[in-house]
């Protein structure tokens, strides 16, 4: 028989344009099998819940609830500033959520709640049923990185949000039945705060489209160097800064390579830069075929991501796609990869430039490299055994 699962999450998994709505349509692919479950979504635009249609295709019944459209907007940050709660949660309320769970708790009975991200918390009533949080990173975390990139001014002010959102993530983790954290790293720094916290690790994972069935040929290889993401994030935006001002101009030297950074609001971030070796694409957030041949028409993948935060789709997906990856130890943080063994280590400008050399001269080190990360994307990143992963802890919570 099927367990009912009420799964909530702060966005609409459809398209799969993030990190988050990656993971969740991924999950609710092979969960479907063993769970009857009802997804609330919180949505900002209608072109969100048009799209959302989709999602019956990947869960039994879905509930779209409104949310603000844009954060900025005088009074959140008026209702931040006088409340102990932080932007993070003021900003992803939604009152019509609150009201539609405790009616949907009322009239149904599940076996479970699975709160996608410690900020969906906020709209569950007080209840009896066991509560799985997924906390994708340690928000904390990423938003004091961001924090420390901005002006002394309105840095010092905005520590005390930081310290609101400390208290509150903190508290939800202690709330819930059970905290699945997707790296070793944010379980453990969980379980430093906590001892007593319940903790299973849950990973990331590659998509299904991202396996190739063989792996390509190193002669085959097209030389282009890629990067991808979604450049709202700071990490991203950082990363491809780095890849154009310090990698890129270091490059030049080889005349038949091109640095590719690719993926949504690229124009609005990187339009004046311009490179003879340097390609920017633009990909809509439902468009997977284009990422897909970007991957397969690489060389390498190159990731100098500086900024905390769960772990990186993107790289899961060069491992998927038999594509090298050459970056720095907080873009594989969280991974079970081991340097000069699934990747290449790389923080310098230097160090890329040594790294590109090698794998470019070296093919018995480029398909080892290959063949590793592949494998390991197999056993260990396969979203149909992160599921079934899954689907364990829904049996013991039940």
């Amino acid at each position: 028989m099927k367990k009912k699962i009420l799964m909530i999450t702060p966005y609409v998994p459809y398209p799969p344009a993030s990190g988050g709505q990656i993971r969740t349509l991924n999950l609710l692919k092979y969960l479907k099998k063993n769970n009857d479950i009802t997804l609330v979504c919180l949505y900002k635009t209608q072109t969100e819940k048009h799209l959302a249609k989709k999602l019956k295709n990947y869960c039994k019944e879905y509930y779209l609830c409104k949310r603000p459209e844009s954060p900025w907007q005088l009074n959140l940050i008026l209702r931040t500033g006088f409340s102990t709660k932080p932007f993070l949660i003021t900003r992803n309320y939604s009152q019509e959520a609150k009201e539609l769970i405790r009616k949907i708790l009322k009239s149904e009975k599940y076996s479970a709640i699975h709160a996608e991200t410690f900020y969906t918390m906020p709209h569950l009533p007080e209840t009896n049923l066991p509560v799985i949080l997924v906390e994708q990173t340690i928000e904390y975390n990423v938003y004091k990185h961001f924090v420390d990139t901005l002006p002394v001014g309105i840095k010092h002010l905005l520590y005390i949000d930081i310290y609101k959102l400390k208290k509150w993530e903190k508290y939800f983790w202690k709330k819930a039945n059970i905290v699945a954290c997707v790296s070793p790293s944010d379980q453990k720094e969980i379980l430093k705060i906590d001892k007593n916290i319940k903790t299973v690790l849950i990973p990331n994972g590659a998509g299904d489209e991202m396996f190739v069935k063989t792996l390509p040929k190193f002669e085959q290889k097209q030389k282009n160097l890629l990067f991808v993401g979604n450049f709202l994030w700071l990490q991203n935006t950082e990363a491809a800064n780095f890849i154009i001002d310090k990698i890129a101009p270091k490059l030049l030297k080889f005349k038949d390579l091109k640095i590719v950074i690719a993926g949504q609001n690229i124009k609005q971030n990187f339009n004046k830069k311009t490179l003879k070796n340097l390609s920017l694409v633009e990909i809509k957030p439902e468009d997977s075929k284009t990422i897909k041949e970007l991957y397969k028409n690489s060389f390498a993948f190159i990731s100098p991501i500086q900024g905390p935060g769960g772990t990186r789709l993107k790289i899961l997906g060069a491992m998927a796609s038999g594509l090298p990856i050459i970056g720095s130890k907080v873009s594989v943080a969280g991974l079970n990869v081991k340097k000069d063994k699934e990747y290449i280590l790389a923080e310098q400008p230097n160090d890329y430039l040594k790294a590109v050399e090698l794998l470019m001269n070296n093919k018995k080190l480029y398909e080892t490299i290959q063949k590793n990360a592949y494998k390991k994307a197999v056993e260990e990143y396969s979203w149909k055994n992160i599921a079934r992963k899954l689907n364990q802890i829904y049996n013991s919570l039940t």
